[in-house]
């Protein structure tokens, strides 16, 4: 009954008898799981009435996000601490663990915890160096790979199979023999790897294996930003920073010029053909067919064009425009339209019901906020960024 109607099986429990104090804080968590994934109001109520009822690793973290929602730091604190240890070790749960301790007054505790994560160079990480009272910065980058040391990359019999694979458009069986190669190499050897791959113009090679570093960072293979002119050329026109552009696409896309997605999204900028479509039209683009998706400058003034219209449609905000691009729109709105009240733009990502788009729209903040360390050379901050979100009425909006 939860999973249809929460209000309705809420209703039937309260006028439910017989059942332990143990039984019925049980048969809370199971309303109050699926009230959560609706983000109801409701939700939190139903939560404090588990008590310490015994919770699945999806329950613990639903029930924090409604807590954070709700601004209740002392539910936040206690369920984080009743979590297993393998799901409290998480970077997630670290950092809002620390926030709440921060919050509770337990200032060297918080101060260890953010300083344990800070490191990490995440979402989480950045929103922990910030509470350390410092910004986001590019970290000194390593001395790059030396003609001799991608030399070897050159002649690797993996990573030929893997460029010959792309060269058929096989990219899942590239991507395969491409990190089969990587599973043993040292940092000095994976940042010329990466190398070679920029060399051979595969850019989410590159990125992909420049990640796996522990050391040494090279944020140039991590973050790159090619075909830079033409997407200046689109974005100064519509106001439109550049670093959130590229991090949506490292996101989106990888840098593949024809990628396309299992639902049929192309080009950089993974557009959907209806969306191109409207988005030409809009822009007055009449001789748009759709066989030029995949054209770096048109995907690249499509997409710019409707990222444009959707921060514009979502009062400007990089976040909630971010989650739109993912799940359309609308879903941002109703999001949005449950809040009863103002809640930092981290919390709002994190409450984010979709998994997918949750963690998308931590990446791409997340990347962006490199990308204008990187284009501004000057320290930037990730909490700034996110900004905060209001609750809104779900008005209607006819984009795609």
């Amino acid at each position: 009954a939860a999973k249809n109607n929460p209000q309705q099986a809420a209703a039937f429990l309260s006028g439910a008898s017989g059942l332990t104090a143990q039984e019925q804080a049980i048969a809370w968590a199971q309303i109050a799981l699926p009230a959560s994934m609706k983000l109801m109001p409701e939700a939190i109520d139903y939560w404090r009435k588990t008590k310490d009822a015994p919770l699945s690793y999806e329950a613990y973290q639903w029930k924090v996000r409604i807590a954070l929602r709700a601004g209740d730091w002392k539910m936040v604190k206690s369920t984080i601490e009743s979590m297993p240890a393998s799901l409290r070790s998480d970077i997630t749960w670290t950092y809002w663990l620390a926030r709440a301790q921060k919050e509770d007054g337990q200032l060297e505790s918080a101060q260890r915890l953010f300083q344990s994560i800070a490191s990490n160079v995440s979402f989480y990480g950045q929103l922990a160096t910030e509470e350390l009272g410092q910004k986001i910065v590019i970290p000194p980058g390593p001395t790059p790979p030396t003609p001799a040391e991608i030399a070897p990359m050159a002649q690797n019999s993996g990573f030929k199979r893997a460029l010959k694979f792309y060269d058929l458009n096989m990219r899942y069986e590239g991507i395969r023999e491409w990190n089969w190669e990587l599973r043993k190499m040292s940092d000095r050897q994976l940042l010329a790897a990466a190398e070679f791959a920029r060399q051979s113009d595969v850019l989410d090679r590159m990125v992909n294996t420049s990640d796996r570093t522990k050391q040494e960072m090279d944020f140039t293979q991590r973050f790159p930003a090619p075909h830079l002119s033409e997407m200046s050329s689109n974005t100064r026109p519509l106001g439109l920073e550049n670093a959130w552009v590229y991090g949506l696409i490292r996101q989106e896309s990888r840098f593949i010029k024809n990628a396309k997605s299992y639902v049929g999204a192309s080009g950089l900028m993974q557009l959907m053909p209806s969306t191109a479509k409207y988005v030409a039209k809009k822009i007055g683009l009449t001789e748009f067919t759709q066989d030029q998706i995949n054209d770096i400058n048109t995907n690249l003034l499509l997409g710019t064009s409707y990222l444009n219209m959707v921060l514009n449609n979502l009062d400007g905000s990089q976040a909630l425009a971010t989650a739109a691009y993912n799940a359309g729109p609308g879903r941002p709105r109703t999001w949005r339209s449950t809040l009863n009240r103002s809640v930092e733009g981290a919390i709002f990502a994190e409450t984010i019901p979709f998994n997918e788009t949750r963690g998308y729209v931590k990446n791409v903040m997340s990347n962006a906020t490199y990308y204008a360390a990187l284009f501004e050379n000057k320290p930037q901050s990730l909490k700034q960024r996110l900004g905060v979100v209001a609750p809104r009425t779900n008005t209607p909006t006819d984009l795609p």
